[in-house]
């Protein structure tokens, strides 16, 4: 079962870590914790279920969509670095 999500662990595993990324970006900006964790969990749940329903349909596209992503995911943590340097 697992295996079908295989060709995109590398998105799945660099997901999660700018969804921290973000997240502590959030606690730091003084966002309120319980709220913000409250949005994370629906948007990974969301993520999650819809991930879950389309791999079978569009796991054809698994190289372009890996790809989009981890620019998309390049390009979150870069502007979370460059806020956090203007902010120092």
């Amino acid at each position: 079962m697992l295996e079908q999500y295989l060709p995109l662990l590398a998105l799945i595993i660099f997901g999660n870590i700018e969804n921290l990324v973000l997240s502590s970006q959030g606690v730091v900006a003084g966002v309120n914790p319980l709220k913000l964790g409250i949005a994370s969990i629906c948007v990974v749940l969301f993520w999650l279920v819809f991930g879950t329903l389309t791999t079978q349909m569009l796991i054809q596209y698994a190289d372009f969509i890996e790809f989009i992503g981890g620019f998309a995911i390049f390009v979150l943590g870069l502007q979370a670095m460059i806020q956090s340097i203007r902010g120092v």
